[in-house]
């Protein structure tokens, strides 16, 4: 779209007839440097923009900016003496800090979203208006004194600045004015580098959704701040779905189900992300390590197993020490020797490989462990088994020649994929993690790194998946290629990852003889494919909300008697089952049927079978399912044959009486 000189963007989006309400409204446009201007820019001389309307990242992103300084003045308005933080639009929502006398209440919230309507239905303009200078601006805001310190921030730069919403990359310095609609009058003003919105009425929907401590910049050296966060959309309908999403995020969270269906649990005792698995998780967790260490062995792989610990020197040697020094725990001193908790296991699989002479005739060489790895996670990231500070990875090293190395890799990605596929994570794409050349975090030559860089992004390509870039990613001695996969709900979550290092094998003088009898350096492949099995099992836990699939569950089928009197029936059935390892228990409570049948449909038990006298005295037994669904009168022999079957073809989906009865037919 053409803006002619002199014209507002305002006027040329109504005379291209573009929307100017409703879920495609534009709210701001692009420039062609991609800065975002807002609609009341009129440029000097004629310039091509493109719209850009509300149901787009950048439109909400606007939109959300725009909701914020209505936050800030509804909370001035109801807390005279409160101060100003600053206020950013973020992923799905907003937020503002501010310096109260008192912790905002649940009842602040509401009453402060009732004056933020009240703002947007008067349909205040903003306005953005340049400081002359920085004394104006000083002058201006006496009585703020965080936004004070942000306008003696160092120039304005974009060093300075770009975690700083207040102050604009050129390095003018900016308020945005809320003019009354009729008027004209400043109703209220923030420094701030924009854009917004043209008027308040562009937000058609928002929601306060809680409050919290925050520190001012995020440094807990800096005043402790309130902080207000909020979420706003395009459309009512847009803003429903998004609360619906958290809704069910919520339902599904693993920390909640982990408690309620008795699976793990994070004692006081052990410190901030370490875990302990009760019986029914460690089910989970035994059959995921089952399973992966037979499709490790069966892909190639020698399974290995390395301590905990080691002394300092050997991460000096692998690199991280100093480069990842912050993520590891404390040395502790023993018999005259630092040592450290490992935090990863690549250096001591390198001993492996280095303990003899090896030959190209062995590569590629691929070790596998379960390896306990130990991390120093700041307490504010730790959450629940997403983000532990103890945690097993499934971490295995290939060893290849550099012609090798490509092979070698779309072999790993096509054994991750398979591997989330038979988990039942079958939504997702590839990530490529590469270096950022202007940061001194990286080792290795600008030539190593555009080798394996390019080397990553062909195999990824050839995979047919969407590969996206990921600037600066990379761990600090090599480009990666993780896999991002989608849940039920549609949430990312890093799983697997296939790491280039051509670092440590140069490190750890790691040789093989060549066919030409030379001695050559070989390449080194990290991958995990699980990325950690906590981590693994709190994402599978909310993909299914907890309703795990037959094969995976803690307890795959409850017998539930009738009476007592046909107990017996079942327990003769129950002992079928278990010697062919499935995991069934016989409910002998002293609840009522129903009740019992409730109990286990709760817990998320996904096959029941009970059993009256008819069942007895036919020799069956009848299955009920977790959504309701009953088959009744199946004959004992095939009823086990059928539960067999569903556990051995390690089926993903819900059984219910259509799919189960499938099998019986």
């Amino acid at each position: 779209m053409r803006i002619p000189a002199g014209t507002s963007a305002s006027q040329a989006v109504g005379d291209a007839e573009l929307p100017r309400s409703g879920p495609q409204a534009v709210v701001v446009v692009r420039d062609a440097d991609g800065r975002l201007r807002d609609l009341s820019w009129t440029p000097t001389e004629d310039v091509e923009v493109e719209p850009v309307p509300a149901d787009t990242d950048d439109g909400r992103s606007v939109i959300r900016h725009s909701a914020a300084h209505v936050l800030a003045q509804a909370v001035q308005q109801q807390f005279p003496d409160a101060k100003l933080g600053i206020g950013p639009p973020i992923t799905d929502g907003f937020y503002y800090d501010f310096d109260v006398a008192e912790p905002f209440t649940p009842e602040d919230l509401q009453s402060l979203e009732k004056r933020m309507n009240k703002i947007i239905k008067s349909n205040q303009r903003f306005a953005r208006r340049e400081y002359a200078s920085r004394e104006e601006a000083r002058a201006e805001l006496a009585g703020e004194p965080y936004k004070l310190e942000l306008i003696d921030l160092k120039g304005g730069s974009d060093a300075d600045t770009e975690d700083v919403p207040e102050l604009s990359a050129d390095g003018s310095l900016t308020a945005y004015d809320n003019l009354h609609a009729h008027t004209g009058e400043r109703v209220w003003s923030d420094l701030c580098r924009g854009p917004h919105v043209p008027t308040t009425k562009y937000i058609p929907a928002f929601k306060l959704t809680r409050s919290s401590a925050a520190y001012w910049r995020g440094d807990q050296k800096n005043a402790d701040l309130q902080r207000v966060y909020g979420t706003a959309w395009e459309s009512p309908e847009a803003m429903d779905e998004y609360l619906h999403r958290l809704a069910e995020a919520e339902r599904r969270d693993h920390r909640k189900l982990g408690v309620e269906l008795d699976l793990f649990s994070f004692p006081d005792e052990l410190g901030s992300g370490l875990a302990v698995f009760h019986p029914k998780g460690g089910v989970i967790k035994r059959e995921m390590e089952d399973y992966v260490r037979r499709r490790h062995l069966e892909e190639g792989f020698s399974y290995v197993g390395t301590p905990h610990i080691s002394k300092e020197g050997l991460f000096h040697t692998s690199g991280h020490l100093p480069y990842y020094a912050d993520g590891m725990f404390p040395p502790m001193d023993l018999e005259g020797s630092r040592y450290y908790l490992k935090a990863m296991n690549c250096p001591m699989h390198n001993l492996i490989y280095r303990s003899r002479p090896r030959s190209y005739r062995e590569l590629p060489l691929r070790l596998f462990e379960f390896g306990s790895v130990y991390r120093n996670e700041l307490s504010g990231v730790v959450h629940g088994l997403t983000r532990v500070r103890g945690m097993t990875q499934d971490d295995s090293h290939s060893y290849v020649t550099q012609e090798g190395a490509a092979a070698e890799i779309a072999h790993l990605l096509k054994f991750v994929l398979s591997l989330l596929d038979d988990f039942g994570l079958t939504d997702y794409y590839l990530e490529l993690s590469t270096r950022d050349p202007n940061s001194d975090k990286f080792i290795g030559t600008d030539e190593q790194w555009e080798q394996a860089t390019a080397t990553l992004e062909r195999v990824g390509r050839d995979t047919g998946l969407e590969l996206v870039p990921d600037p600066g990613g990379a761990a600090y001695y090599g480009p990666k290629i993780s896999v991002q996969a989608r849940d039920a709900i549609g949430r990312t979550w890093q799983m697997s990852t296939v790491q280039l290092d051509f670092n440590q094998p140069q490190r750890f003088g790691l040789e093989y003889q060549a066919a030409d009898g030379s001695r050559q350096q070989p390449v080194m492949i990290h991958s995990a494919k699980f990325g950690s099995i906590e981590r693994f099992i709190g994402v599978l836990t909310e993909h299914y909300a907890g309703a795990f699939p037959v094969w995976l569950s803690p307890l795959q089928v409850a017998a539930i008697p009738v009476a007592d009197e046909f107990a017996p029936h079942l327990d003769a059935i129950a002992d079928r089952l278990r010697r062919k390892g499935i995991r069934i228990e016989v409910d002998r409570g002293d609840d009522r049927m129903q009740k019992k049948i409730r109990n286990h449909t709760t817990g998320k038990v996904p096959i029941l079978l009970l059993a009256g006298g008819k069942d007895v005295d036919a020799g069956a037994v009848s299955f009920r399912f977790r959504d309701g669904s009953q088959l009744n009168g199946i004959p004992v022999d095939a009823a086990i044959a059928a539960i067999e079957g569903w556990v051995d073809s390690r089926n993903n989906t819900e059984p219910t009486a259509e799919t189960f009865g499938e099998l019986l037919s």
